[in-house]
């Protein structure tokens, strides 16, 4: 998939925003399933068959490196800025969401933001 630049630098500023940098190798591998998702949201029921493996394809590297970024860059996110997180969700976040509902909220919000405008 080429990506749509547009969509992908409203991801890395959502992303900048919640605090991680594209010094994190997650930075980049989350915004990819970022942006895989918003275009199949279904990838969500399978990541580690359907969204690591697409990920890991487009950076030539493993699925599990793709699982493991993705997660530091959900816990960082969770220690810096929880608050914000809960509030992109639209409800509260009790504790930690797991990688893939991280990814659900953050492409759901997206997709709503690039439908109004």
């Amino acid at each position: 998939m080429r990506p749509d630049t547009h969509t992908l630098r409203k991801i890395y500023i959502l992303l900048q925003q919640l605090g991680v940098t594209s010094s994190y190798t997650g930075f980049f591998h989350t915004a990819y399933a970022i942006l895989l998702t918003i275009g199949e949201p279904r990838r969500l029921l399978l990541v580690t068959k359907w969204l690591y493996p697409d990920v890991a394809a487009y950076y030539r590297t493993s699925w599990y490196a793709v699982e493991r970024n993705i997660r530091t860059v959900v816990n960082l996110v969770w220690k810096t800025h929880p608050e914000l997180l809960s509030q992109l969700a639209g409800y509260p976040l009790d504790k930690r969401p797991s990688s893939s509902q991280f990814i659900f909220i953050l492409a759901e919000h997206l997709a709503s933001e690039l439908s109004d405008g």
